[in-house]
């Protein structure tokens, strides 16, 4: 099956945060997911997003839409032990929100798996 892919850069800055925020919740909303699925997307972008803040320039989001799921990619999403508190709590609240979240060394990756009649 064909996957849909949805891209957007923002520049790092807390401004444009709430420009991911919309976007996800439309994508999300035309998936049918639930007002928490949406809120729970929504909140994971933006702890997401406030990692990856001071590490570069712009972030990078990639939404990549299959029959059974929607997987969100952040660049410059790290998880460390030597970074503050306020971040590895970001990382627990994406953790507990979405259905799984991967590391890797280019950022973060979050699935929200679809429901039966969801898409």
């Amino acid at each position: 099956m064909k996957k849909d892919i949805f891209r957007l850069t923002i520049p790092s800055k807390p401004d444009y945060i709430s420009v991911v925020r919309l976007t996800s919740s439309c994508i999300a909303s035309k998936l049918g997911l639930s007002i928490d699925e949406i809120e729970d997307i929504k909140v994971s972008l933006s702890e997401a997003c406030i990692n990856a803040l001071t590490r570069t320039d712009e972030i990078n989001i990639k939404y990549e839409i299959s029959e059974d799921r929607l997987a969100i990619t952040v660049d410059n999403v790290v998880l460390s032990e030597n970074d503050e508190r306020e971040s590895n709590l970001g990382i627990l609240i994406m953790k507990s929100l979405m259905d799984e979240v991967n590391f890797t060394e280019k950022g973060v990756e979050m699935i929200k798996y679809l429901k039966d009649g969801n898409r």
